[in-house]
């Protein structure tokens, strides 16, 4: 009986927790057979990817489904009429050392609807990971989801045994916030972000001078919002990201597309779900913001408030700026190569080092790897050929799309029609 119910609890939990995509997850499954130990049917465990590349897995799951809160754009606010459910701290913790000790996961991944208080929430959420450190000795990774409006002192406690907090800022604006929930505060969401900050800045300055002081979230902190539930555009949601990237040192904005749950006036109609196309071209600037020197007001501004799903937002970014180009790879400082369309930071590397010994040419630009279905367009090298002709923006964007394809182009023309 013990074990059917916590199975109906993982079930019930694990779907729950489906909707934060802040873990970078996918679905696993792994059956039992010749009567091995154990059987992990997929439910609650998803994929996390490392800074170097490693994919780990994750036991991904809420520690209750009830919430206190009835937010319209929530699965599990209070006025939805689904089943709930509510782990024990000692169930999450017997659960995460039961699925690692069978190989089924390497780390834990918890978040929670709110019952009762933030504090209260915030509290198990702790004694579960403080659990797993000190009782178990578990040193595998745990990414905890702050709660909004949680104490300092839980906060600080928090850190102290989990790799990664992060808190779901949920909504792009204020006033996006307030008028889907309007019984949330974004100051709420912000004081624990500030805690986790200040204490990651102390304990990096203590730990130079005692090298005995413990780890504080060595993972840093991240966030998610959701997108197209309360009309922003893209120019608002990445100087949202943009702010929070700058003022709290976050290590990474999630993005995940509204999925409409019900016929609420205020959210878009049922049927009408964000395309996946625009989640991608919200993670592309992003990278581009983090990794390749571009201001947010370059891709974004009031010119441009919405990215072309057509292209990426660095190709949309060169078409409407064709004076910088064509850049010479043999001669152009890093910063400028990395504009190219179709030349990422990889290629940027290979470029500098490689045209130490030789001037570079069509053949070695393919060697390295750009993409030059884009590339050739924007650049110049060892070589008489120039594929620009002196076209216009509007004619070389034709010119390259027809030359291109996408895993998106199938769907592209239906999305597209829910902007118009």
């Amino acid at each position: 009986m013990g074990f059917t119910r916590i199975q109906e609890k993982l079930k019930i939990l694990a779907d729950a927790a489906k909707y934060d995509v802040s873990c970078a997850s996918s679905g696993s499954k792994r059956s039992n057979t010749n009567k091995g130990l154990g059987d992990a049917t997929g439910m609650g465990i998803c994929h996390s990817y490392t800074e170097d590349g490693r994919c780990v897995s994750l036991l991904k799951i809420l520690l209750t489904n009830h919430c206190i809160f009835d937010c319209a754009y929530c699965v599990t606010r209070k006025s939805n009429d689904i089943k709930r459910a509510a782990f024990q701290v000692q169930e999450v913790v017997d659960l995460t050392i039961n699925f690692y000790r069978r190989n089924y996961i390497e780390g834990l991944f918890l978040s929670s609807g709110i019952f009762k208080s933030a504090d209260y929430t915030m509290e198990r959420l702790v004694a579960v990971a403080k659990k797993l450190r000190t009782e178990e000795k578990f040193n595998g990774y745990i990414h905890l989801k702050s709660i909004p409006g949680a104490s300092d002192e839980l906060m600080k406690e928090a850190g102290l045994y989990a790799d990664r907090l992060s808190v779901n800022i949920e909504i792009p604006t204020k006033e996006g916030l307030k008028l889907l929930a309007p019984e949330k505060n974004r100051e709420d969401f912000i004081k624990p972000m500030i805690k986790v900050k200040n204490e990651i800045i102390q304990y990096k300055s203590e730990k130079k001078l005692i090298k005995s002081t413990p780890l504080f979230a060595p993972g840093g902190q991240s966030t998610q919002m959701i997108i197209g539930a309360s009309g922003e555009s893209d120019q608002q949601i990445m100087w949202t990201s943009n702010y929070f990237y700058k003022k709290f040192e976050l290590k990474r904005v999630y993005y995940s597309g509204y999925i409409p749950i019900s016929y609420d006036s205020h959210l878009p109609h049922i049927g009408t779900e964000v395309p996946m196309l625009r989640e991608n071209r919200l993670y592309q600037t992003d990278w581009l913001m983090r990794f390749y020197g571009f201001e947010v007001h370059e891709i974004l501004n009031e010119s441009h408030k919405n990215l072309d799903l057509e292209v990426d937002p660095k190709l949309g970014w060169a078409l409407r700026n064709l004076e910088y180009f064509p850049v010479d790879v043999n001669t152009a400082d890093r910063e400028m190569l990395a504009r190219i369309p179709g030349v990422g930071m990889k290629s940027v590397h290979k470029i500098i080092q490689a045209r130490r010994f030789r001037r570079l040419n069509w053949e070695h630009l393919q060697r390295i790897g750009i993409a030059m279905n884009r590339a050739k367009y924007f650049l110049v090298c060892a070589s008489q050929d120039f594929e620009r002709r002196d076209l216009t923006g509007p004619q070389l964007k034709s010119l390259i799309l027809q030359n291109t394809t996408s895993k998106y182009q199938k769907t592209l023309s239906p999305q597209l029609n829910l902007f118009e």
